[in-house]
């Protein structure tokens, strides 16, 4: 099970940061991503991490502002939002991979979080 929250309202170019908590023992051995829908868009990737933390993917318009990390010791996921554009309005869901490939994928994560919500004002 896997719940993100840290949602919230911010102004452009400010930050916020996402947690999502994993229950399971096996969360150390997956991959973790974050992935956002903004209304009457398709989900789309914003950033993976591998089991160690070693690796790490972004999609392109989040690069250099958001960075995607893993605490394993307390099954916690982050990601932290800087210089937030009102694009970056979305509500953000994590998910987990077992198959240990960081990938920006949708269809390759097997479990979903039930998503927090995001608006960035301008």
């Amino acid at each position: 099970q896997l719940q993100a929250s840290g949602g919230g309202l911010v102004q452009a170019g400010g930050s916020l940061r996402l947690s999502c908590a994993a229950s399971g023992r096996m969360f150390s051995r997956y991959v973790m991503g974050w992935f956002r829908q903004a209304p009457g868009k398709e989900r789309e990737f914003v950033a993976g991490i591998t089991w160690s933390g070693a690796g790490t993917l972004y999609a392109d318009s989040v690069k250099g502002r958001f960075t995607i990390s893993r605490d394993n010791a307390k099954n916690t996921v982050y990601l932290q939002m800087n210089s937030m554009k009102p694009e970056d309005t979305a509500v953000y869901y994590c998910a987990a991979d077992r198959s240990g490939f960081v990938t920006a994928t949708r269809d390759r994560y097997d479990y979903w979080g039930q998503g927090t919500l995001v608006t960035v004002s301008s």
